[in-house]
């Protein structure tokens, strides 16, 4: 039994969520002179959103882990059986509210040795599903309302009925209480930082080099404007599921009770789950709309790992200070240095994470001909890819957190930099229509500085009506900023 996000078994982690009770941080590691099981230690963990990250990946352990596939499993088998229960079969009676309660307490208080226990059957089994099925037999014995429907537990479900619908709910709701409420916070930051720093002017650089000046605000802004978009597709996906039998068709259901609507049976108890049906599926639900969430949060983290470079580039111009950690280290030789280890540490697991993304995205929707089984191992991923995520989000905003913005070199950078405005210039000659004005400021400023004083007597020179050549000599690169102050504050 496991809690773990990578997919190896036999690894158990202490989680907070609300399903999943008492389990315990644990670990195994295995070696010549650290040797047996009962040495547990986080140490131990092949991956490290098991072991140096553990702490950070909490929130997805009850939902992502295999005992919370278990708990989720447990969820729709009883959502099920009280479906059946409500659909006047005749072999099936009505559970009164205590039943109904029971089975609802099952899922609410699923535990620790809920888990073990499957896992036990398992052994037996080798099949988890029918172990699932197995333990709520188990569980329903004592009951004899509910033990006189025990067969009706799973009654014309494929295993992938169960663990579709299971998995939909599962990422379903690591979208809504882990990924979302991540990406929102690092929204809310940028968006603060765009409205702080709306009027601090800076110099830009395009393929590294001084260019038109804008606002630190701005570029957070930009992020912010990006990142909403993005955080909008992620949320838009609707999770789909199917509970229509082998190959998709309800073959099983009908041989039973040809009477009975199964497709709007079916479409009943997903809607009860919270859950959209996809009424078209072989013996899989497809993963098209996983696919899609996928890619959408590939790309809001590559939108993360493009500000992690640039706020890593601007905290080397020193235009960000970090606020220092008491005992923090950053150097093993070199005790000066601060190191921007948050950004550098959430581009690469973002860089995890998308690899791992991608890789779902396109596999998943693939099956050769009605099943196999090469999407069951990689879905077993999910809880990895995210727990990447959630690692980077955390660090991503850890960063943002320590920034203090260094005015005093942004402004010494911009302040030095007057062939920034050539740009307005040449184009105010080209409104009066003055001759080659491009190939005169390029001769003036292509390749090398130029100052104050050789920019005013340039234009002095210019054949401009008086209140254009006044505007233009007004100029100076800190002035030179367009609606960057007034586009930073826009929501």
């Amino acid at each position: 039994m496991s809690l773990s996000l990578s997919p190896a078994r036999g690894h158990t982690h202490k989680n907070r969520g609300d399903k999943l009770k008492g389990f315990e941080t644990v670990v195994f590691l295995q070696s010549s002179n650290m040797t047996t099981a009962s040495e547990l230690s986080p140490l131990g963990a092949l991956s490290p959103l098991d072991g140096r990250y553990a702490a950070r990946c909490n929130g997805l352990r009850p939902l992502l882990s295999e005992a919370g596939f278990m708990a989720h499993r447990v969820e729709v088998e009883v959502a099920w059986l009280i479906g059946l229960s409500e659909a006047g079969l005749g072999q099936v009676p009505a559970f009164s509210a205590e039943d109904k309660v029971f089975l609802q307490t099952l899922v609410a208080n699923f535990s620790q040795a809920d888990a073990q226990r499957i896992k036990d059957i398992e052994k037996t089994t080798n099949h988890d599903v029918k172990a699932v099925e197995y333990w709520l037999k188990e569980s329903v014995v004592s009951r004899p309302s509910l033990a006189q429907a025990a067969e009706f537990i799973h009654f014309a479900c494929t295993s992938e009925d169960i663990n579709n619908t299971s998995h939909a709910l599962m990422i379903g709701r690591a979208r809504e209480q882990v990924i979302l409420p991540a990406l929102n916070q690092l929204l809310q930051m940028t968006r603060d930082l765009a409205q702080i720093h709306a009027m601090q002017p800076m110099l830009s650089r395009t393929h590294g080099q001084p260019a038109s000046p804008t606002t630190l605000g701005k570029e957070f802004a930009n992020v912010s404007h990006r990142l909403a978009r993005a955080i909008e597709d992620i949320a838009a996906v609707t999770p789909l599921a199917k509970l229509n039998g082998a190959t998709g068709n309800y073959s099983a259901h009908l041989s039973a009770y040809p009477e009975v609507d199964w497709p709007a049976f079916s479409h009943k108890v997903l809607a009860g789950l919270g859950l959209t049906q996809n009424t078209h599926t072989i013996q899989i639900e497809p993963h098209d709309w996983m696919a899609k969430l996928f890619d959408a949060i590939a790309r809001a983290n590559t939108i993360l790992v493009d500000l992690n470079r640039d706020l890593w580039g601007y905290i080397s111009l020193g235009y960000f200070k970090q606020r220092l950690k008491e005992g923090e280290v950053g150097s093993s030789t070199m005790p000066h240095k601060v190191n921007p280890i948050d950004f550098e540490n959430s581009e690469g697991n973002l860089g995890l994470a998308n690899a791992l993304l991608r890789h779902l995205s396109e596999k998943l929707p693939i099956s050769r001909w009605q099943r196999d089984l090469t999407d069951s191992t990689v879905l077993r991923n999910v809880g990895v890819a995210l727990g990447y995520c959630a690692v980077a989000y955390d660090a991503c905003a850890r960063g943002l957190g320590k920034l203090e913005v260094n005015a005093q070199a942004i402004d010494a950078d911009i302040d030095t930099c007057w062939e920034v405005l050539a740009e307005p210039v040449q184009t105010v000659m080209r409104r009066y229509g003055l001759p080659e004005p491009y190939e005169q400021l390029k001769a003036l400023t292509r390749g090398k500085g130029i100052t104050q004083e050789a920019l005013s007597a340039f234009i002095a020179e210019l054949d401009l009506p008086a209140p254009a050549k006044a505007e233009l000599s007004a100029l100076t690169p800190r002035t030179y900023l367009g609606l960057a102050q007034t586009l930073a504050k826009q929501p």
